[in-house]
Order: structure tokens, then C-alpha cells, then sequence
């Protein structure tokens, strides 16, 4: 992995709460809060500073900057949402672009994985638990937040254990 160790430490514990937070508000209200992306965001602008050197922290800023078009062709093209458009490319400066081979393949089996357990969980029991949640009766729409937060996730603790 080319995002090292030492910046993936830096930025899991303040990430890992802005992920578990969309995952959440995705399921729950099928958006992604904008206040959740301008955190992410923040916490780039700011702990970047330390985590990573002087140009790799700028350069990296062109990663938001191209994700967050592709995005804005996707949503006008209604293949995802703005809030799964902005928080991708608030994501997109945490990853290394030299591991986007890695994140493209795990972003496919978290989402595969998100998407299985979000469709049984909403036929068992566990519903109940939150029986008012817009994703349970969406239809084919699903909380792309829950699969985008557990990407980036799963990527900077990949990167604290097998980071350069």
C-alpha cells in the first residue's frame, strides 16, 4: 500500500467516526448529511497537514477535485446520489493513487457485502430494531453511504497494518 502507516494513523480515529456516522444516516434517512462530508473534509484540510508531507498533502487535493466530477457526471446521469457524489470526493484525498488498484476491489467486496447483509437484515428480525429506517422499504435504492463510509474505513485500517 502506498498510503503509509504512520497517515493512516493519523487519520483513522477522527475518519472512523464520520464513517460510522454516514453509515448510519444513510440507512436512516437515506442522505448523507452535509455537515458529515464538510467533516470529512475538515479533518483532511487539517490532520493532513501532520500526516502526510507538504506535497503529497497538496497533490492529493486533485483527487477531490477529479472525484467530485466524476461524481457530478454520475449523479446528473442518476447513477448515484450528491450526497454519495460529495462524500466520495471528500474521501478521495485520504487514498493514495498508487492504491487505486486495492480500493476499487475493496470497495466491490464491501459493497457486495454491505448490499447482502442490508437486504437480509431488513426480512429478519433485526428491522425491528429500527423499524422506521427509510433504507428497509426503498425498493431498489440502496444507502450507498453504508458501503462508501466502510470502504475508506476498511482502507486506512488496511493501511495502519500493511502501509509503507
Amino acid at each position: 500500500m502506498a498510503l503509509s502507516a504512520w497517515a493512516a494513523l493519523w487519520f483513522l480515529p477522527f475518519v472512523l467516526p464520520v464513517c460510522f456516522y454516514v453509515c448510519f444516516t444513510d440507512m436512516r434517512e437515506m442522505r448523507i448529511p452535509n455537515h458529515a462530508v464538510v467533516a470529512l473534509f475538515a479533518i483532511y484540510v487539517v490532520v493532513g497537514l501532520v500526516a502526510l508531507p507538504l506535497d503529497l498533502y497538496a497533490w492529493r487535493y486533485l483527487n477531490f477535485v477529479i472525484v467530485l466530477l466524476f461524481g457530478i457526471v454520475f449523479n446528473a446521469a442518476g447513477v448515484l446520489g450528491a450526497g454519495d457524489a460529495k462524500f466520495a470526493a471528500a474521501a478521495a484525498p485520504f487514498v493514495a493513487a498508487a492504491d487505486l488498484g486495492l480500493l476499487l476491489p475493496l470497495f466491490a467486496a464491501v459493497l457486495l457485502a454491505a448490499v447482502t447483509a442490508h437486504r437480509l437484515a431488513r426480512h429478519t428480525g433485526l428491522r425491528r430494531l429500527a423499524p422506521d429506517w427509510h433504507s428497509w422499504s426503498t425498493g431498489k435504492n440502496f444507502p450507498m453511504g453504508l458501503a462508501l463510509g466502510g470502504t475508506l474505513a476498511a482502507y486506512l485500517g488496511l493501511a495502519v497494518r500493511f502501509g509503507a
